[in-house]
């Protein structure tokens, strides 16, 4: 059983408890959860190897629940859980993923409304009953229908990071077991998109049957949908569809720009290729008339035929991105090497997972040559937020540790821009900070006037360095809030402040539109996993896949910047 499937099943059972009003357990098992996704170890293999003493020792994890990490591995269930299952009314807890509903509401919708499950949820607000509920109203009539809406888009569509996961464990999988010449994912997953569908993978193998047989064979596989000589499509257990494809080697770069896309991109692919004489399909690139193949084995060979620079998948969106790589002045997008450090993270100083010792030696693993510390200020409560005195002693500590480590650990902190506009620490106290980050973390329904006139005039203290993740949005649970980002954007030019990527994938904020507008009023970028556990420092490759669907080159991001460039910039 995988990490994320045994987080899955502590998740479930958090919500079940919540509704049922079991005090204090829910919050522990949430936080395992939590611990148990961020894990760089697999659980298996702790078990496997050290027993039930070994997931003991886990952070968050003590002797009953590693007793359930146990019965889930061994036998894939929880006599407990069950038992509280039971009681539970089947599709109740999944209410609560509806923005804004908590487990008294869900309980009150149920009891009034015999509300069960999301589909009851949506007709009831469809025909106005919510809003006749105390505690409730016509506003939050409306979000509860638009919440379903993101809702059932989640169900349809996954996060990167997942998709991410799930075709490396199938290609890494056939790797293993089966004899491949070529794996490539392809589709919105190479491309880089904020979410995918479906999960493409296109490969060259002398033997396609065999490696077809093999595939169905995976562990993960909840069924088989269609097996062919070249073709098979399963379902896993995550409910997410797998296509595979075997290519010929004549036909494999072909058909990876016909499988990665996008289906306009390829629209305008096609037209060139027919301006030119030539017929573009899956299967290669072929003279109109003789019907003699010109080009194929290559995605790069393909589009040299066509006049034009290979063009990287991240850009395949029909924006401009033909016309740019016909010129030869086309950009030499930011790649994933060119990042020297990573400018938002968190510690056991606030709600992180890990130490800063823990935290600079992953990043050294990662080869980076900075990293910056950044625990919420002290209005975050529920982050548990440092207090003045607080934020001082870990300054202590950071001093200690830049003694001993070769990864340069610089002062930070993630403070809160407050409603009237100002900042959550005084200034006394910012100016000491080697940089200061700010962000919106309440209000989010304010007018957009209102939310614009608190950002500026947070961007006014000279104080800051980043705004970071600009829009609040959490993909599928939230979206942004309404500001106006133009006006936000020139102000953030104006006082030399970066605008951050947020590499974390449930946020990727800014999205890619956001960045090539922002990029366009010359804006400079920062990149920050707003990792929470030292495994999360690897999710700076979802914020760079996001940086480059945004058409930005190396010197847009500070965080290729050496240290002592970095502190020059910071310096303003």
């Amino acid at each position: 059983m995988k990490n994320r499937e045994i987080a899955k099943e502590f998740n479930e059972i958090a919500e079940i408890m919540e509704i049922q009003e079991i005090q204090w357990k829910p919050r522990a098992y949430r936080s395992a959860a939590r611990k148990i996704e961020n894990l760089s170890e697999d659980l298996e293999d702790i078990y496997k190897q050290q027993g039930k003493k070994g997931l003991e020792k886990i952070p968050s994890i003590g002797k009953k629940l590693s007793q359930h990490i146990a019965d889930l591995i061994d036998q894939g269930r929880v006599k407990k859980w069950d038992k509280l299952r039971e009681k539970s009314v089947p599709g109740l807890h999944e209410l609560l993923n509806i923005e804004g509903l908590g487990p008294k509401k869900v309980k009150k919708l149920f009891s009034e409304l015999n509300i069960k499950n999301i589909d009851d949820l949506h007709q009831a607000a469809e025909e106005h009953q919510i809003m006749k509920l105390s505690g409730f109203g016509k506003k939050s009539e409306q979000n509860i229908l638009k919440s379903i809406s993101r809702y059932k888009k989640s169900n349809k569509r996954m996060l990167l990071d997942k998709a991410w996961t799930l075709a490396g464990e199938v290609i890494g999988y056939l790797q293993e077991k089966a004899e491949i010449k070529k794996i490539d994912s392809a589709g919105s997953l190479r491309r880089m998109k904020e979410t995918v569908g479906d999960i493409d993978i296109l490969s060259v193998s002398s033997k396609p049957e065999e490696l077809m047989d093999t595939l169905v064979k995976i562990p993960n596989r909840q069924r088989t949908l269609v097996q062919g000589k070249t073709k098979t499509s399963l379902l896993l257990k995550e409910g997410i569809q797998v296509d595979f494809r075997c290519i010929d080697q004549e036909s494999y770069g072909a058909a990876l720009i016909y499988f990665t896309g996008s289906k306009s991109h390829n629209i305008e692919l096609r037209k060139i290729a027919s301006d030119k004489g030539y017929k573009l399909s899956e299967y290669g690139l072929f003279r109109k008339k003789s019907d003699k193949l010109v080009a194929g084995g290559s995605e790069k060979e393909i589009y040299q035929k066509l006049g034009l620079n290979w063009i990287p998948p991240e850009l395949r969106e029909n924006r401009g991105e033909l016309e740019k790589f016909r010129k030869n002045n086309f950009p030499n997008l930011i790649e994933l090497k060119h990042i020297r450090g990573d400018l938002q993270m968190h510690t056991k100083y606030s709600d992180g997972h890990n130490s800063i010792t823990e935290m600079a030696k992953k990043a050294a693993e990662l080869g980076y040559d900075y990293i910056c510390i950044t625990d919420h200020s002290k209005s975050e409560r529920i982050a548990k937020g440092m207090k003045e005195s607080e934020i001082k002693k870990q300054w202590e500590e950071i001093e200690k540790i830049n003694k001993k480590e070769q990864v340069k650990i610089l002062k930070g902190a993630e403070v809160n821009i407050l409603d009237d506009g100002t900042l959550d620490y005084e200034d006394e106290l910012l100016k000491k900070l080697d940089v200061v980050l700010i962000a919106v973390h309440s209000g989010f329904k304010s007018s957009k006037t209102k939310m614009t006139k608190r950002i500026l005039k947070a961007l006014d203290n000279k104080y800051v360095n980043i705004l970071v993740h600009p829009t609040g949005r959490k993909i599928f649970q939230r979206e942004g809030y309404n500001a106006d980002f133009e006006e936000i954007f020139k102000k953030c030019v104006q006082k030399k402040v970066a605008v951050e990527i947020n590499c974390d994938p449930i946020r990727l904020d800014l999205n890619d539109r956001m960045i090539i507008r922002a990029k366009q009023i010359q804006v400079k970028f920062s990149l920050g996993t707003d990792a929470h556990a030292q495994s999360s420092l690897e999710n700076i490759k979802y914020g760079v896949g996001q940086a480059r669907r945004g058409w930005l080159e190396k010197n847009d991001v500070i965080n290729t910047l050496s240290y002592k460039q970095l502190i020059k910039f910071l310096k303003k």
